[in-house]
């Protein structure tokens, strides 16, 4: 692997019209946070934040925690028995893993793709729709307003409008993977997780969902796992670096990928081992 070319991150808008990218406001701080599935322990003493509207990936080798912490964002890991967690996540303030969070809430304002995609046996309409209704909204003329603007930054709209009411399971996989990232966001969660969105997928369609990624973090705060390096470059604008559970380094992709401060990201990132 050829030693990375130095990266220029654009700068985007913040929360507010006018508002910089310098000026994006601390979103989610992982607060010593540990997590352990029975006697293995899967994070050591994790620390950091991720700001609002930017891009943040998480890269390392295979079992290094860096799926187990983004399923803390959401807490997916509650659905694994002998978890056992210390420390906080809190996002926008919040502890997350407080009793009187309601987890079906955070998951709505927590939204997350997944590896595989993994679209619903309904139509491409009702995949959309589905987490609208359950939110009650059942008016069909708004189902369609928010399905079709759903679908347009997801950029499918224009190759699926006339078979809305085909399933969902009849498209490509890259058209899989976007409808899922339409369904994701029908709802408007404030935080876009996606664990390794494009691994599966054939270049051109990676190429598809590393652009609508860009797109969309002007309007969504998102962490993505990764094991492509040239990915994590491409569209982050944080990095953080994880081996054997621990946070090794985390900052602004440019340094990470070029002037990492720790050898290890350095091996790592030039492709010396993982």
């Amino acid at each position: 692997m050829a030693d990375p070319q130095p990266i220029t991150v654009p700068a985007r808008p913040g929360r507010f019209i006018g508002q910089s990218a310098a000026a994006s406001q601390k979103l989610i701080h992982v607060d010593r946070l540990s997590l352990s599935y029975g006697q293995n322990q899967a994070l050591k003493e994790i620390s950091f934040n991720i700001h609002e509207r930017v891009v943040t990936a998480f890269i390392g080798p295979s079992g290094c925690g860096k799926s187990t912490l983004l399923r803390c964002f959401n807490r997916m890991n509650d659905l694994i028995d002998n978890v056992r967690i210390d420390g906080a996540v809190h996002i926008a303030g919040q502890d997350i893993n407080s009793p009187e969070v309601d987890v079906i809430e955070l998951r709505r304002r927590v939204g997350m793709v997944f590896q595989k995609s993994n679209p619903f046996p309904k139509s491409i309409f009702e995949n959309v729709a589905y987490g609208l209704r359950l939110q009650g909204v059942q008016r069909l003329s708004d189902l369609q307003a928010a399905v079709e603007q759903s679908l347009r930054r997801a950029a499918l709209w224009d190759e699926v409008k006339d078979r809305l009411a085909t399933s969902g399971l009849g498209l490509s996989g890259g058209q899989q993977q976007r409808l899922c990232i339409a369904r994701a966001i029908a709802i408007k969660p404030e935080i876009l997780l996606m664990d390794e969105p494009a691994s599966a997928l054939d270049p051109i369609a990676t190429a598809r969902i590393e652009e609508l990624i860009l797109d969309l973090k002007k309007e969504f705060t998102i962490v993505i796992v990764t094991h492509n390096m040239q990915q994590a470059a491409r569209i982050s604008d944080q990095t953080a670096f994880f081996y054997l559970g621990q946070l090794i380094e985390y900052g602004s992709t440019g340094k990470i990928f070029t002037s990492p401060s720790h050898k290890r990201t350095e091996d790592y990132v030039t492709g010396r081992f993982g």
